[in-house]
């Protein structure tokens, strides 16, 4: 009975590494991500992590996951000024 047990856990935890990603607003993430441009690279503060580096069609700008002590999250890509790094046809961004 326990390996019964076992084995559908055990089928439970690789099917769900089957199943497409999810965003916190429930909607499926993208797949693959495009190479970013050489301009975005030559403009990135070298702090950054260029490899998950992507372009988020929501606001037009590149974002980032930072992988911090406690958590993984997405950031936006900045210049060495601070600026993000956004497309020319995406909304106005302050800060």
């Amino acid at each position: 009975m326990k390996s019964r047990h076992l084995a559908q856990g055990s089928l439970v935890l690789v099917l769900g590494g089957c199943s497409p990603s999810f965003d916190q607003g429930g909607r499926e993430t993208e797949r693959a991500a495009a190479p970013v441009p050489e301009a975005v690279i030559q403009l990135a503060a070298p702090y950054q992590d260029l490899t998950t580096a992507r372009l988020r069609a929501e606001d037009g700008c590149y974002w980032y996951l930072h992988s911090g002590p406690v958590e993984t999250t997405l950031l936006p890509l900045r210049t060495v000024e601070g600026r993000p790094i956004c497309t020319a046809s995406s909304p106005a961004v302050s800060g």
